[in-house]
């Protein structure tokens, strides 16, 4: 028997669950189909959200927009569930070196909407801190698996678990049809996997290799998230997610031997205090060579959309663009033009 629905949303990962969550809330139908056997990049992702980055700490892309819709939108997310999916934590920035110190004070005096002063003897029992430290403030965690568990909950009538092969999909001029669940528009969010679909392979993605370890670090707060030339950031009870590594080049995806040692020496030069590592997982993240997302709908085939491409600033980008593509898609609003595939129209249309 075939089922209709207006969108098949393809992997619940960070955007899928965001897409899903908006069609939820608007009453829009939809079928969710996310492989089991794949791991999500979000699933072993810190879950920061930082405002500023970069060696010169300045302001990430669209902040101002994206830092306000973000919060209202987690904040929303976790209405009626006994967990907080997001938190705020400041990031104390244990400076590095001189020269971070330099631009850190810098930065301080000219366009500086999130930096503060903070006082660096109250580190001073846990961490190594010889040329000072300073506050970032508007960060937050978030707490992505529970994210992703309460948002499979949340669309669990809607909700496949099954591997998605674009070659068992057929299209038509009313939609596309997957085994019997015929729709309107399929969106594909599958991360890595979006590089072999034929229809989106030709866009620039760059995967990268992200790899962190699990420590447990009895006794450090874990109200603020903490950077050095590594972040260490809050996971659970006395548990910190530290990393992470940004490969461009690599022949595997397993765990490497060099980066636990670099985090180890890194671990030792800033921590006072002692530590035990727990666990230590890879992610390979969907990133391009412009640092942009991808979000819109195919120029020759408008059945097949796409939202993916978040790279390291998923949980800041991903509510808001998913929130835009449905926008767009049902009411006609435009997509920000440095996200909107439109850019890529030539190259898609070969």
């Amino acid at each position: 028997m075939q089922e209709k629905v207006k969108y098949l949303i393809i992997g619940q990962g960070l955007t899928g669950t965001w897409l899903s969550y908006f069609l939820h809330k608007q009453g829009i139908s939809f079928k969710i189909i996310n492989d089991p056997q794949t791991v999500s990049a979000t699933s072993v992702a810190s879950g920061v959200i930082n405002p500023v980055t970069g060696r010169r700490i300045v302001q990430t892309w669209m902040i101002d927009i994206l830092l306000p819709f973000a919060i209202d939108a987690y904040k929303e997310f976790q209405e009626n569930i006994s967990v907080a999916i997001i938190k705020k934590a400041p990031i104390l920035s244990i400076h590095p070196s001189l020269q971070m110190k330099v631009s850190f004070d810098y930065r301080l005096t000219h366009d500086n909407v999130y930096l503060k002063e903070n006082d660096t003897s109250s580190l001073e029992q846990y961490f190594n801190a010889p040329f000072g430290s300073g506050e970032i403030d508007q960060c937050f965690w978030i707490d992505l698996i529970q994210f992703l568990k309460t948002g499979q909950q949340k669309i669990s009538n809607h909700f496949i678990e099954a591997y998605f092969d674009v070659s068992d999909m057929t299209l038509n001029e009313q939609g596309v049809q997957w085994k019997n669940i015929i729709a309107e528009k399929i969106i594909f969010c599958d991360g890595l996997n979006t590089m072999n679909n034929p229809y989106f392979k030709a866009l620039p993605f760059v995967p990268n290799k992200g790899e962190a370890l699990i420590v447990k670090i009895k006794g450090l707060a874990p109200t603020n998230i903490y950077k050095t030339n590594i972040t260490i950031v809050p996971w659970q009870d006395d548990l910190f997610w530290v990393g992470s590594s940004y490969e461009w080049s690599y022949s595997d995806t397993l765990p490497s031997k060099s980066f636990k040692e670099k985090m180890v020496a890194a671990l030792d030069a800033v921590l006072k205090i002692p530590y035990e590592i727990v666990d230590h997982f890879v992610g390979i993240r969907p990133a391009n060579t412009e640092r942009r997302p991808f979000v819109g709908l195919h120029p020759q085939y408008p059945q097949l959309g796409i939202c993916n491409g978040m790279g390291t600033k998923g949980c800041s980008l991903a509510p808001y663009f998913a929130k835009q593509l449905i926008d767009h898609i049902e009411h006609g609003k435009h997509i920000e033009a440095e996200a909107d595939i439109k850019r890529f129209t030539s190259i898609l249309s070969a």
